[in-house]
């Protein structure tokens, strides 16, 4: 059985690789329907009740505000796919706590790992250049990535315009506070946007 480290990261990087890449056309046909799901209303009510001891518990493990708000997105989005999973809903309290220390001290190591290479002067590109890989895709892999690609389109187009909106600055790399400040609303509503705008496209996913 995956653990739960392996399925945060799973979805996180889907997320985030499918948000950094999506084109956001003028117009295009949502064929998703964008009532919210059960498993969206629970997740919702679990945010509005434990994000802000999350933050504090987060800031608490060391890392800053920028990190700390991050964890605790993370933290609702492997929520969502631990419920669409059917998994146990006893105790989502400790669940969710445990899942924001690990994602805490993943992310104070990951940053003091990087403030150590910073240090260095040196990447591991550097030092091994002969290691470096083609990225580029084959051409099943362009098909079905673009297949995927019109799809999530669709669901995106399905949003509301505040949510499009905050998904698309969150694209172009602001924090939860830049959008906010940018769109004139609270924190809370850019986090809340953001969860619900994420747990569709997975569920669209299939993830």
């Amino acid at each position: 059985m995956p653990s739960t480290d392996s399925i945060a990261d799973s979805i996180i990087d889907s997320i985030n690789d499918s948000i950094s890449q999506l084109i956001f056309p003028a117009t295009a046909t949502a064929e998703v329907a964008a009532k919210p799901s059960e498993i969206e209303f629970a997740v919702m009510h679990l945010f509005d009740q434990f994000r802000s001891p999350l933050l504090r518990y987060s800031l608490s493990l060391g890392i800053s505000v920028h990190d700390a708000e991050e964890v605790t997105q993370e933290v609702f989005l492997a929520l969502f796919r631990h419920l669409q999973l059917g998994r146990s809903r006893q105790n989502l309290r400790g669940w969710i706590f445990r899942v924001a220390h690990n994602l805490a001290l993943k992310q104070r190591y990951a940053n003091q790992t990087s403030r150590d290479r910073m240090e260095s002067g040196e990447t591991i590109a550097e030092q091994h250049p002969e290691l470096h890989i083609d990225p580029s895709p084959n051409p099943e892999e362009h098909l079905s990535s673009a297949q995927r690609q019109r799809l999530l389109q669709a669901v995106l187009q399905a949003l509301p315009q505040t949510d499009q909106n905050c998904l698309r600055l969150r694209a172009e790399g602001l924090s939860y506070r830049d959008i906010a400040a940018v769109l004139g609303i609270s924190l809370g509503s850019v986090s809340i946007s953001l969860t619900r705008s994420i747990a569709r496209l997975v569920r669209a996913d299939g993830r």
